[in-house]
Order: structure tokens, then sequence, then C-alpha cells
């Protein structure tokens, strides 16, 4: 592919002298397109989607391992925490993107991925000052354009049909009184696991809107989630795919629990709705650190000995949680400062736009 990108641009150019390329916009693991757009004397762009500070991490690899923090071939860390830079907090090793992928392909591949897209004169983040002040002073690069929380009646993008039933529901019930459970389009839980989450959520016996994904093992089988015989279920709804922007948004939501997954977290933070957070893997991990001790606007699982999240656990937390005057108040006011960084970053996608363009 990458060999044939300069012979498109050639092409498309000389098509429409007149509205030649102007500037190449790349994501993760399209760094080579900057490289040859460099080459070119066309500017260049990288659109990170996750976090500012998950970006920096992958940016500080190379310091990290001439510093002897991580190993040099896998980037398994040699300390227990890990401090990006005096700015941002002190974080656990595991918390790093990298870490749970234990790769050393997926390593070498992002430390050579990270010097062709710091060949782009901008990086664009779906993120604000108020999120991530710290992180966003670290390179003259970053150019914050979120919160990008996207029209809900977008449907695009959307891997399965959504359950619009769930908003019904949920009108017939009281502010703040409904758990919400997701975790994103990509993340499975074991079959133990799944019957912890069933028997912890009746045991909080509160209404709770549950999205319970069917995994396709191929084209033709369809694997579903035994649900435990003890499980009654009577104060919830179940749907396979949701509308979760007009879910977060909805006046009944009284907390969410999420594998902190950045689109997820920033619109939580949008709406101010408080986080229980279970991550599994990638930035998920750092995302907690921000929700949990930055932020202060959620509260993280314990697992025990067997690496289960048990139902008495998650009937705890969720209690806590709700208790915790705290961190509601945090997160309306986190709400309302993310709400006013949005025309900072409208303006700052017209100031890239128009810099594109010239």
């Amino acid at each position: 592919m990458s060999s044939m990108l300069p012979q498109l641009i050639e092409e498309i150019n000389v098509i429409d002298s007149d509205n030649k390329i102007s500037c190449v916009i790349v994501t993760k693991n399209m760094g080579w397109a900057l490289e040859i757009a460099h080459k070119l004397g066309i500017k260049g762009a990288l659109f990170w989607p996750a976090s500012a500070t998950s970006l920096v991490s992958f940016d500080s690899m190379e310091r990290l391992v001439d510093e002897g923090i991580i190993d040099s071939q896998t980037g398994l860390p040699r300390k227990q925490e890990i401090q990006l830079s005096t700015n941002l907090p002190m974080m656990e090793a595991t918390a790093m993107p990298w870490y749970n992928l234990n790769n050393s392909f997926f390593f070498l591949h992002m430390m050579k991925e990270m010097r062709n897209m710091n060949l782009g004169e901008w990086w664009l983040c779906n993120t604000s000052m108020d999120l991530e002040a710290q992180a966003l002073s670290l390179s003259p690069k970053f150019l914050p354009i979120g919160p990008l929380m996207g029209n809900e009646h977008n449907k695009i993008g959307s891997l399965w049909q959504e359950d619009e039933s769930c908003i019904e529901w949920l009108d017939q019930h009281p502010p703040k009184s409904v758990i919400y459970v997701s975790f994103g389009s990509l993340i499975s839980i074991g079959p133990n696991q799944f019957k912890e989450l069933a028997l912890g959520l009746d045991l909080l016996q509160r209404p709770f809107l549950w999205v319970v994904r069917k995994d396709k093992a191929d084209k033709d089988n369809v694997l579903e989630y035994e649900y435990p015989n003890e499980f009654k279920g009577n104060q919830g709804k179940i749907v396979g795919w949701s509308p979760q922007k007009k879910i977060l948004g909805h006046s009944s939501i009284a907390c969410f629990v999420t594998h902190c997954g950045w689109n997820s977290t920033i619109e939580s933070v949008g709406n101010g709705v408080p986080l229980l957070c279970w991550p599994f893997y990638s930035d998920q991990l750092m995302n907690k650190t921000y929700i949990c001790d930055v932020w202060k606007v959620g509260l993280g699982f314990e697992k025990d000995e067997d690496r289960l999240i048990t139902k008495g656990d998650i009937k705890k937390k969720v209690e806590e949680l709700l208790g915790d005057q705290g961190i509601r108040g945090r997160s309306l006011k986190l709400m309302e400062m993310v709400e006013k960084n949005k025309e900072e970053g409208s303006m700052n996608l017209n100031k890239f736009i128009n810099w594109a363009k010239e």
C-alpha cells in the first residue's frame, strides 16, 4: 500500500489541479503515510481518538528504554510504577497501553510508528484542556478538538442494531436510579465472570440496563452467554446493543459500569455520570487512573484470587459509589467544564482546517 500512495496522490492532483492534496491525516498504524507526505512536501497530521496521555505514553517509549525503565524489546517494565512526566500522575506500570499485549512485535512496531507520527505537524486529540491539561502541555503538536461525542441520531459506526426500546424503559424510572452496564463492542467476559456479574446485579435490588452482546464465532454460529439458574433479573432490562449517547444523557441513569474505553469515558464525563471502572487492556487501565485518581469521578472493582470480580464486590462498589456525594458533585462539575470546552474544541478544529487548506 505504501508504494501506491505517491502514485495515487499524483493522479488525484493531475485530475484536479485546482484542488491538490494539501494535507494527509492519519491514525495509529498509518504513520508510514506521514513519512510519504513529508517526502512529497505535503502537510501531515495525526488524529488520535484515544486520550492525549496514552499518546504521550507511546511517544515516551524510546526515552523509557534509554532510561532503563522498560525493556528495549518487549516494553515490559522494570519498575512497578511509571511517571511519564513530572506533570502527570504516577501510574502502575500495568496501566501502560502496551503492557497487557505482552507482544514484542507490537512494541517495536509502535516505537517505529511514533518516529513517523512525529512527522505530523499537529496531533489532533478527542480531549480538552480541563480533562488533560498536563498531558497537552507536553508537546506543541497537541491540538485538543474534543469533546467529540457525536450526534445521538448518527448511526454510522454502529456494529449492531441499537435497541431503542430501552429509552422508553428508562422513561419509566425516577432520576438517578438505573445502573447502566456495557463493555463496548470488543470486550467479552468469561462464563464465570458473566455469572458473577448477573448475580451481582440481582443483589443490588435496583433497576439496571445491561448490554449483553451476542458474539459471532463465525458466520453460522452465535455464541450466547448462559445466565445462572439463580438469576432473576426482574428489575432489569437486557439488550443486545444500546444507543449509548442517549442513555448516558438520560436523567434516570445513576452510574455507568464500564470497560473505560475513551469514547465511553468522554460520553460519561460529558453527561456527569459517575463511573464504576472495569478495564481490560490497552488504554483502558490508564483511563481508569484518570477517572479514579485524577478527576475522582469513579471507583474501581477489586478482583479475587481467581481474578474474578465477585457479585459481592459489585454490590459493595455500586452502593459505595451511589452513596458518595463527593463523586456525584465532582462528576457534575467536570461535566460543566467539559461543556465549556466544546467551543474551544470547535475553534481548534476550524484552526486546523484553515491551516490544512493553506
